[in-house]
């Protein structure tokens, strides 16, 4: 389990990720659900990347995110899902130091940067029904690249300090960690040394990043609101909601599920609950966002079909 160090005390050197306890039947259909979930993510995030890049109508700022998003989300669930594979059907479960604390920087870093991004495509809904006028010349294909990358470099500085400091705490045992990922709470529970300031301060930042975010969120689409409110037409208003409906489904899904994790008190829940609540967010909810952003957009299921087919062909050729 550990090495000596200097003070007689055991080093943790892995841990254990209990995962979905059960019997081995049990664990042959969880490993086919989210083997499938993981292969439908990777399907359906890929394609609407392909969409965006092989058709020139789709080369506008909207699509530029959502093809940026998707690529996010293929990279969200490839740092848990894969080793969350290997430990369904393996008997140690076992993870190494830095590799748990590797994936928990890319989990968080990663989460955030949707956050981030989610706002960022907010913002553009806003521009795009409130000052349709300006649009063009505010959103720009730069902006909207300058945009990206601070979602992206915000994400991964801001998680890179508090999870550098967890990483310093001594683990002196147990190695056990009752979750299929190594997520940060479980992680200090383990420390034999006081992480009380530490706790508050990763606590602190997280919960801010998640109420900014969605705040921001929420005001641009008060105002998206009140605007589509005063077209006259209802073919206008129609549009007009089907364009920001899937955002805000996918808005939902994912900050439903991390406020009840991460920014509600502390209470009673089981581990298990914990469990489902984060397996929905981090695997089942990036599957589904390729079928929700491409559902009511006309535009999006032409490209799609368009990619399927030259898919089709190049594995029949």
């Amino acid at each position: 389990m550990g090495t000596m160090n200097k003070s007689g005390l055991s080093t943790v050197t892995h841990f254990v990720l209990l995962g979905f306890p059960g019997p081995w039947n049990i664990q042959i259909v969880l490993f086919s659900m989210i083997l499938l979930v993981y292969m439908l993510t990777l399907t359906g995030n890929m394609a609407i990347i392909c969409a965006v890049r092989w058709d020139y109508r789709l080369r506008t700022p909207m699509y530029m995110l959502l093809a940026n998003f998707s690529f996010l989300e293929i990279w969200y669930v490839t740092c848990t899902v894969p080793n969350m594979l290997v430990n369904v059907l393996s008997k140690t479960k076992t993870i190494s130091f830095a590799g748990c604390f590797t994936q928990s920087y890319f989990f968080f870093s990663l989460g955030t940067t949707e956050c981030f991004c989610l706002s960022v495509m907010a913002y553009d809904r806003y521009l795009a029904i409130c000052h349709p006028l300006h649009y063009p010349t505010i959103m720009t294909s730069q902006l909207c690249g300058v945009l990206m990358c601070l979602c992206w470099l915000i994400g991964f500085l801001g998680h890179s300090i508090p999870i550098f400091f967890i990483s310093q705490l001594p683990f002196c045992g147990p190695n056990v960690i009752d979750h299929f990922l190594c997520d940060v709470d479980p992680l200090m529970s383990l420390s034999c040394a006081p992480t009380a300031i530490i706790e508050h301060g990763f606590y602190s930042v997280r919960s801010l990043i998640i109420i900014i975010t969605i705040l921001y969120i929420l005001g641009s689409y008060a105002l998206v609101l009140r605007a589509v409110l005063l077209v006259p037409s209802s073919a206008g208003r129609r549009k007009a909601f089907s364009t920001c409906g899937s955002h805000l489904v996918v808005v939902s899904l994912f900050y439903g599920c991390i406020i009840v994790m991460y920014v509600s008190p502390k209470s009673g829940s089981s581990v298990t609950m914990h469990k489902i609540i984060t397996l929905i967010y981090s695997v089942v909810t990036p599957a589904l966002n390729p079928f929700i952003y491409s559902l009511r957009n006309k535009d999006m299921k032409f490209a799609l079909r368009h990619v399927f087919c030259k898919m089709e062909i190049f594995r029949t050729s």
